[in-house]
């Protein structure tokens, strides 16, 4: 079993509210479990966006590289614009 430690939280009254609404509900058997499973999910979330971090991170560091290498081409918005239109023109309206 895991060890256990205490911790006592302060939480503004909205959020306390929350936590034990969720248990007079019957969706946790206690405060303790509302705030288990609210970290559980906290981990899961920035897990998911440490990974998004390090994606763009490696996006732009490629970036960089076609830039040193010379890798790059003139920002034309007419030229995007025009093949977003083509793009919209080409969809099919029976979806």
């Amino acid at each position: 079993m895991a060890e256990i430690e205490r911790l006592t939280i302060t939480l503004p009254a909205e959020m306390a509210a929350v936590v034990k609404a969720a248990v007079a509900e019957g969706d946790y058997a206690s405060a303790s479990e509302v705030v288990r499973d609210a970290l559980r999910d906290w981990k899961s979330k920035r897990l998911l966006q440490l990974q998004d971090l390090a994606a763009l991170r490696a996006d732009i560091d490629k970036g960089l590289s076609d830039v040193a290498a010379g890798r790059v081409k003139a920002f034309d918005p007419d030229a995007i614009i025009e093949r977003g239109r083509k793009l919209l023109a080409g969809r099919s309206t029976s979806a």
